[in-house]
């Protein structure tokens, strides 16, 4: 057998690269704008922004790729199950030989996925504790100033302004906004916020209490006071919000977390403001009742003082009673005066009578032998103290002329001192020929060093002698510590 080989083709030969890139460019032009349905799962949100994902239903699943451009531009956040209607193009992913969606935009897909993915959201909310009786403040009862959120071409506003200027007469702030689209959750929030930030006593008055305030719609119009962002804003504004969004059977988020909820636009009106009618209609009941107390209580007064001044004695007999109990005090109090002297002489008396003089004489008697002790003590004490100090006195003194530069002058020393005046404690540092000073103990000489000195070491040999110097030099200082009693040679 012989291998043969195969007849050539004429059909072009495609690269791995060209034909994938050539796929992808034809799906592209052919899917360039999609509309694709279905629910969503493999949720990922990656640290660089981009959001991966998988769209499915019964039968197939395709995966899909949100850029981080458009992820802030998307209407609702992709989470798992959800289910929705997203738009954009179909493309191939050449490495891995599969296609995908690159979403361009996404929408919750019916009324099931919406209710749903605001059931997660107030169940969240709630976990927070956002809706909790306790954290919702009460509104203010006779407010002056009331802000208004909502739109300022609809009915809502009118029926609200109508409904105060009937109950009670106040300045109303409108902050006009949009209600209905994707602009209005941000300009609601701004608005809310706008009121909350607002100055005491500025040129535009803070009002007292907000009413945010929509009328009735489907559930896509009410949508967006279902916003997260809105929510938390007015469960954190520091003035009192009454929600108003709907009619009686709508719910929104905003329902929850604000302050009171109204059923109506109208109703939110009456809940902010008293009845000015029923105000003064209970001033005057009240005033009626204040009077009608009084009178009472001033009839009761005259009536206890009647029944007082029938019960008292005529006031004469009040007095000769106390004048009888007066004179029956006064005619005891002079006894009593006398027995209260008498009782305090026989005190007297009796503490008297233990003292003399020998109880005085006895401690002055000791204190008189103590003293005389002492004094007998004293004069050999004061003696014995002199005579330590005298022969301390002595020592001291001793000490000070065995330490006296001038007493070994008069025993036949001098003292030798140079021109400076430093003191020569060697004869070797004396130069023939240098001006000296003799201090004797009567006088001092002056000096001149001449011949030959004795060694100290060979005193039978005299030194070499020393050649005159032309000029005395100077001397370095005499070294510490020698004393006038060093040995000298021999000054002439």
């Amino acid at each position: 057998m012989t291998d043969v080989a195969p007849p050539e083709s004429n059909a072009h030969a495609y690269s791995v690269s060209e034909l994938a890139f050539a796929l992808k460019r034809t799906v592209e032009d052919a899917y360039g704008f999609v509309r694709l349905r279905g629910e969503l799962s493999k949720v990922t949100h990656h640290s660089n922004g981009h959001v991966y994902l998988t769209i499915k239903d019964e039968r197939a699943a395709i995966d899909g790729v949100v850029w981080k451009g458009s992820v802030r531009n998307l209407s609702v956040r992709p989470e798992q199950g959800l289910e929705v209607i997203v738009t954009g193009k179909i493309t191939t992913y050449p490495a891995g030989s599969r296609y995908q969606i690159v979403i361009e935009s996404m929408e919750a897909a019916g009324m099931g996925a919406l209710l749903a993915q605001l059931e997660r959201l107030k169940a969240k909310l709630a976990a927070e504790g956002l809706f909790e009786p306790a954290r919702k403040r009460p509104l203010p009862a006779m407010p002056a100033v009331i802000g208004v959120v909502t739109s300022p071409t609809g009915a809502v506003i009118r029926d609200i302004l109508h409904r105060i200027r009937d109950r009670w007469p106040c300045r109303v702030v409108v902050w006009p906004v949009v209600v209905q689209g994707d602009q209005a959750a941000a300009q609601v929030c701004g608005a809310v916020r706008g009121f909350c930030e607002l100055p005491a006593g500025g040129d535009l008055p803070r009002p007292d209490v907000i009413i945010v305030a929509r009328g009735g719609g489907s559930v896509e119009d009410l949508w967006p006071f279902n916003d997260e962002t809105l929510a938390r804003i007015v469960a954190a504004a520091d003035i009192p919000v009454i929600s108003a969004v709907g009619h009686e059977t709508d719910t929104t988020l905003i329902d929850f977390v604000s302050d009171r909820r109204a059923p109506t636009p109208t109703a939110a009106a009456e809940m902010a403001t008293p009845v000015l009618a029923e105000l003064r209609a209970a001033i005057s009941d009240l005033n009626a009742r204040l009077h009608r107390c009084g009178g009472r209580v001033v009839e009761d007064r005259a009536g206890r003082v009647q029944s007082a001044g029938r019960s008292l004695a005529r006031v004469p007999d009040l007095v000769e009673m106390a004048a009888q109990r007066f004179n029956l005090a006064s005619g005891r109090l002079t006894a009593g005066l006398q027995r209260n002297a008498a009782a305090h002489e026989r005190d007297l008396v009796r503490v008297a009578s233990r003292l003399s003089p020998n109880l005085l004489q006895r401690p002055q008697e000791a204190q008189k032998q103590r003293l005389d002790a002492l004094t007998a003590r004293m004069a050999p004490a004061v003696q014995r103290r002199m005579e330590r100090l005298s022969e301390r006195l002595t020592a001291v003194e001793k000490l000070r002329q065995s330490l006296n530069p001038d007493r070994p002058l008069s025993r036949g020393f001098a003292r030798v001192h140079r021109a400076d005046g430093s003191l020569a404690r060697q004869g070797a540092a004396l130069d023939r020929g240098e001006a000296v000073r003799l201090v004797f103990a009567d006088a001092t000489r002056n000096a001149v060093i001449d011949g030959q000195g004795v060694d100290p070491a060979h005193p039978d040999r005299a030194e070499a002698p020393v050649a005159p110097a032309p000029r005395p030099r100077p001397r370095k200082p005499a070294a510490p510590g020698a004393g006038p009693g060093a040995v000298q040679g021999d000054l002439f």
